[in-house]
């Protein structure tokens, strides 16, 4: 069977490999369909001293495809269905797992394609908890985009911050695959979404895509655009995960007793805070990790239901190289997906 391994950094081979055994007790056996980009296949492309791994090393972090075979015991899939695949080797039996806080685990094997083997292979067995069936109708390439991308907004929006109808909450990046998710998933829930960008060209896709208010973040700064939009009051909630460039921006855009939920630092790690403006204006900051599997599950009932994934570009699995200097690059709008 096909794989894509990465041999050396930004060094990626399609290469053949021995398909799996059939699926042992309680696993299945998935045929990959698509593989959604993200930064996390970025950076592990790149090189990155904190991953911890040995190459050659199969990529793809989220995925979707259809189940081919079934092992002893599996009872609630069945063969042909469409499935998404959660991407953490979580070990099922810790207080966390066991509580559904699977991006807790206590003993967690590593990230697919990041640190051990990934989803871009044409066939995998995997555990069937870690397999979520995606309602009738879903396409392979939205599902695709469940593991991840969908599963991190949800979490970050409604397991952390909490958004509520009628909320405001400000998304930045709105362009980047969770961003536009964060957008759709927030407007469905019946919030005014603001937005930040980086051109025209996302701006009037942002629009189209259902952002109340759009705001070119190179042109104008955000912070001061927020308090105009809002009579100076500020937003309910800010969705940030780009990290220092818009750290404080992002403090002064919050309401008194604001939330702000992270999931990233993508312009750096380090950053200082005023303190006596986060007792004062009683703001909660929260630092999201991962999904559940549960939101994963979530997000692919709201997909289900017309709640699409942006999709930027579809490449096949030679064209993977592209797909991350695209993603690389930023000039997406959406999610770059690669189809077997």
């Amino acid at each position: 069977m096909r794989a894509l391994q990465l041999v050396s950094d930004r060094n990626l081979q399609i290469v053949d490999m021995p398909e799996p055994d059939a699926p042992g007790a309680g696993e299945v056996q998935v045929r990959v369909k698509a593989l959604a980009l993200n930064h996390i296949d970025v950076w592990g492309w790149r090189g990155m001293a904190f991953a911890k791994r040995k190459m050659p090393l199969v990529v793809g972090a989220e995925a979707a495809g259809e189940i081919v075979a079934l092992g002893a015991d599996v009872r609630g899939l069945k063969v042909g269905q469409t499935v998404a695949m959660y991407g953490a080797l979580t070990c099922g039996h810790c207080s966390n797992c066991l509580k559904g806080r699977d991006n807790l685990c206590e003993k967690v094997g590593g990230v697919l394609g990041f640190h051990v083997d990934g989803f871009a292979r044409d066939v995998l067995n995997m555990p069937e908890r870690l397999v979520i069936p995606a309602p009738e109708g879903v396409s392979f390439e939205d599902a695709g985009c469940a593991g991840i991308t969908f599963s991190t907004v949800e979490h970050m929006l409604f397991d952390n911050a909490k958004l509520e109808k009628g909320e405001t909450v400000l998304v930045h990046a709105g362009g980047s695959g969770i961003g536009s998710a964060a957008i759709r998933l927030a407007k469905d829930v019946g919030a005014t979404v603001i937005t930040t960008v980086g051109d025209d060209e996302k701006h009037a896709k942002a629009v189209a895509l259902g952002a109340d208010h759009v705001i070119n973040y190179k042109t104008d700064r955000f912070e001061h655009e927020v308090r105009k939009i809002t009579k100076k009051v500020g937003v309910d909630v800010v969705f940030e995960h780009v990290g220092v460039d818009t750290w404080q921006g992002s403090l002064l855009s919050m309401k008194p007793g604001g939330r702000l939920v992270t999931c990233g630092s993508t312009s750096g790690v380090s950053t200082q805070m005023n303190l006596m403006q986060l007792f004062q204006r009683q703001y909660k900051i929260f630092g999201s990790f991962g999904a559940t599997i549960k939101n994963v599950a979530d997000g692919l009932e709201k997909m289900g239901r017309g709640v699409k994934p942006v999709i930027d570009t579809v490449v096949p699995l030679e064209r993977f190289n592209e797909g991350l200097e695209r993603l690389e690059s930023r000039k997406v709008f959406g999610k770059i997906v690669v189809k077997f």
